[in-house]
């Protein structure tokens, strides 16, 4: 008979849902086979929905100015030793131009909360991208706006927004964040993204300072809830100028696993490899893929802003130009038995051709 890990993960798999006291149970007993089992489970669930297709998305960091003081974050407001800049909008443009010839179809808007790009702005960028670029979808990471201005970048042609909610617990969150911000409103933007009709993205940090079981049990409960098109997820990486210099990093084995859990709970979710994967372990983005992820993020910036764009330590990929970063991935990509493809990747909600998803019959 099995076990209660391999039960709860069968059960997960049949019914996409676990009770909050069921998922605690979950991940603390985490092991090697139970992983193993998971990510079977998650691959083969992946396969059914989006089969062996990696997504590219083209990143974009366009500024490292932010507002905000979220005591995790290297480009963190008070952090005086942050080398700040802004891309042009020709920068921003030209990025976008390597990006499609490279065969991005996706580019990925991502800074800190800049007052410098007023919703006009934001407004007039976006609309450009999509008039030189029709055929690639627009993403915006920006972070929390009124529902005025999200609805303003959706009317422009933004296609799909990314706000990581980093916790869904309020206690927890108050410990990662100063008290101007709140997980209560960080909650309701990611709402009235979906309903504008984005494709929407939340996410959390693992092993961040004082998360507990719970919380990661809340979070994967929020995510139930909000039902997102995409979940990015990645280990909490210290970075040399916050206060959590000091605090340990979280693993690769706990991301890992939450990467197939969230496959098994969403199965038709956009799910990254992320770039702290790759940065915790030489094959973090492989081994991602292998745990049930589907989109990896390239980064198409400047090189020579890229080592500026720091929200943790010791990022990879700072100084590849953008072709070397796409051979890179198609190769590491191919290596765990997948393929790289030009093209939107889409959520499954948002392709109208029944009975293919993403090009997959």
């Amino acid at each position: 008979m099995k076990d209660t890990g391999f039960q709860l993960i069968d059960q997960l798999y049949e019914t996409q849902a676990l009770s909050r006291e069921e998922w605690v149970e979950l991940l603390t007993h985490q092991s090697k086979e139970l992983s193993d089992y998971l990510f079977e489970r998650a691959v083969s669930v992946r396969k059914k929905v989006y089969g062996d297709a990696v997504y590219l998305r083209g990143l974009i960091e366009f500024t490292n100015y932010c507002k905000n003081d979220c005591y995790y974050c290297g480009i963190r407001c008070s952090n005086k030793n942050a080398d700040r800049y802004r891309l042009t909008d020709e920068e921003i443009l030209t990025c976008c131009e390597n990006g499609e010839r490279l065969g991005f179809r996706t580019f990925v808007l991502q800074g800190g909360e800049d007052p410098f790009y007023t919703d006009e702005h934001i407004c007039e960028l976006v609309s450009e991208i999509k008039s030189r670029h029709p055929a690639c979808a627009v993403t915006l990471s920006i972070g929390e706006k009124s529902r005025e201005s999200y609805q303003a970048f959706f009317d422009a042609g933004a296609d799909r927004y990314l706000l990581r909610h980093e916790t869904a617990s309020e206690k927890h969150y108050q410990k990662l964040h100063p008290s101007s911000l709140s997980c209560e409103n960080r909650k309701r933007c990611l709402f009235e993204l979906k309903e504008i009709g984005y494709q929407a993205g939340a996410g959390f940090m693992v092993g961040s300072p004082y998360q507990t079981k719970e919380e990661l049990a809340e979070d994967l409960l929020f995510l139930k809830e909000l039902s997102p098109h995409m979940v990015g997820i990645g280990p909490f990486i210290a970075h040399h100028d916050t206060p959590f210099r000091e605090e340990k990093n979280g693993t690769l084995e706990e991301t890992l696993f939450l990467l197939g859990v969230i496959r098994l709970m969403l199965p038709e979710v956009l799910l990254p490899a992320t770039t702290a994967l790759g940065t915790i372990h030489p094959r973090g983005r492989e081994l991602g893929i292998l745990a049930g992820a589907n989109v990896v993020m390239p980064n198409l910036s400047p090189v020579g802003v890229r080592d500026k764009y720091l929200l943790y330590d010791n990022k990879i990929c700072t100084g590849d130009e953008s072709a070397e970063c796409v051979r890179c991935l198609e190769r590491r990509v191919g290596s765990v038995g997948y393929r790289v493809v030009s093209d939107r990747g889409d959520h499954c909600q948002f392709v109208k051709k029944e009975g293919c998803i993403n090009g997959v019959k």
